[in-house]
C-alpha cells in the first residue's frame, strides 16, 4: 500500500512507510502504539495511517528513547513537562550544544597531541589521561566495575559491620540496577530544561529519594557516609570520568529535593 492520502501540505503515511521515514521498525511502532504513546489514524477499513501530528508525536517519543528513557517513563513525561514539540525540541537543542562543545574540546585535545608529536615530543601522562577521559566513549559500567570503582573508598568511610549489615541487606540488585539507570537517565534530561523546581524534577527527587532511603534504611548516619562517598568519588581523578554522573547532575537533585522538601513542610 502507498501513502493513503498524498495531499502536498498533509501527507499520511502506512506504518511501514512512517517507519522507514524514522528509522525504526514497524513492530517498534505497534508497541509505542500500545504502551499509550501515539494513536495512529485509523482510516474505515482499520489501517493505520500517521499523518503531521502523529510523527510530531513519534519524533517526540524517540528523543526521549535516546535519552536512555524508558517507555513508562516517556509516557509519564509526555503527559506533563514534555508534552509539547517545542519542549522536546528546546531539550534537543540544549543536548545539541553541549555536545558541540564537548566534541569542540575534544578535537582541540586530539590536534594538540598530534602537533605535540609532529615536533618529536612525547605525550605526557597528563596528556595520555586528558585524551582519554575526554575524547575515549566508554559504556556504561557493569555493577562489578562500579563495586571496584566504590568499594576502596566505601571501607574509608564504613566500617566493616556496617557495610557487612548492608549487604545482607535483601534486595533485588538487577531490578535496583535497572531503576537507578532509568532515573539518572530522566535526570540527565531535566536537567537539561535547568528547572529544578518543575513538577517534572520534583516527582524524580521524590523517587531518588526513595531509591536512596532503599540502601540507607533510614538510618541519618548511613546516608552522611553515603553523601562523603559519592563526594570523594567526584573528587578521585581515575575515578570521577567512569561515574554514571558527575556532580552537576547530583547538584540538581539536590536542589529538587530541597523544592520538595519546602513544599512538604
Amino acid at each position: 500500500m502507498n501513502k493513503l492520502m498524498t495531499t502536498p501540505s498533509d501527507i499520511h503515511l502506512s506504518p511501514a512507510e512512517a517507519a522507514r521515514k524514522l528509522g525504526v521498525s514497524a513492530k517498534a511502532l505497534r508497541l509505542y502504539e500500545r504502551h499509550g504513546l501515539v494513536k495512529p489514524i485509523r482510516a474505515e477499513n482499520g489501517w493505520r495511517a500517521y499523518g503531521p501530528a502523529e510523527m510530531a508525536r513519534l519524533h517526540q517519543v524517540l528523543a526521549l528513547k535516546g535519552l536512555g528513557l524508558p517507555l513508562a517513563r516517556i509516557g509519564t513525561l509526555l503527559q506533563g513537562q514534555f508534552a509539547s514539540l517545542d519542549a522536546i525540541l528546546e531539550l534537543q537543542e540544549s543536548v545539541l550544544a553541549r555536545d558541540v562543545g564537548r566534541l569542540g574540546h575534544a578535537l582541540e585535545l586530539v590536534r594538540a597531541a598530534r602537533a605535540k608529536l609532529a615536533t618529536g615530543q612525547d605525550l605526557s601522562v597528563d596528556d595520555l589521561s586528558n585524551l582519554t577521559t575526554e575524547t575515549t566513549m566508554t559504556a556504561k559500567p557493569t555493577a562489578e566495575e562500579l563495586n571496584a570503582l566504590f568499594d576502596p573508598i566505601s571501607a574509608k568511610h564504613f566500617s566493616p559491620e556496617e557495610l557487612a549489615e548492608i549487604k545482607q541487606r535483601k534486595f533485588d540488585q538487577n531490578a535496583a540496577t535497572q531503576r537507578w539507570d532509568a532515573l539518572i537517565a530522566e535526570a540527565k534530561a531535566l536537567m537539561k530544561i535547568g528547572d529544578p523546581a518543575s513538577p517534572a524534577a520534583l516527582d524524580l527527587a521524590r523517587r531518588w529519594r526513595a531509591l536512596v532511603l532503599e540502601f540507607t534504611g533510614g538510618d541519618s548516619a548511613v546516608q552522611g557516609k553515603l553523601t562523603s562517598v559519592w563526594k570523594e568519588a567526584f573528587a578521585t581523578p581515575d575515578v570521577a570520568p567512569k561515574l554514571p554522573f558527575g556532580p552537576e547532575l547530583m547538584g540538581f537533585v539536590m536542589q529538587a529535593q530541597a523544592k520538595l522538601k519546602e513544599l512538604e513542610a
